[in-house]
């Protein structure tokens, strides 16, 4: 699969970047919202690269992902969409399912959790 991976912690996204491409998964990096919208654009625009999942944490700087998923709606993207946060506030996953994610992982996690809920959002999207 191909996933952006879109965290303002460089360690983090660091770490979940090395823990999909230890399975085999292809990946893309952007430090803030509004990195990740104009790679976005660009895959969109590249047949070639059809991205398969976004994984996007909540609070990053420029535009939130929530803010990225709010841009996104309308648009005709098949794409599943993890959202990860390091807030327990319950009302974050309300709004993150409402605006297109598929599921939400809570920091801390482990990369076997990062794992399965990247596979368990692209079977979700596949599904529906």
């Amino acid at each position: 699969m191909l996933i952006l991976v879109a965290d303002d912690d460089d360690d983090l996204r660091a770490a979940m970047v090395e823990a999909l491409q230890s399975e085999g998964h292809t990946t893309i990096e952007a430090h803030d919202g509004e990195e990740l919208l104009e790679l976005l654009e660009r895959a969109q625009d590249d047949a070639s690269g059809c991205l398969d999942v976004l994984i996007t944490d909540v609070k990053m700087p420029k535009l939130s992902g929530l803010g990225v998923l709010e841009a996104l709606r309308g648009a005709r993207w098949n794409l599943a969409v993890v959202v990860v946060t390091a807030f327990s506030d319950q009302s974050i996953d309300t709004v993150a399912m409402r605006l297109g994610a598929t599921t939400v992982l809570h920091k801390p996690f482990g990369s076997d959790e990062l794992l399965t809920a990247v596979h368990d959002a692209k079977r979700h999207l596949l599904a529906g």
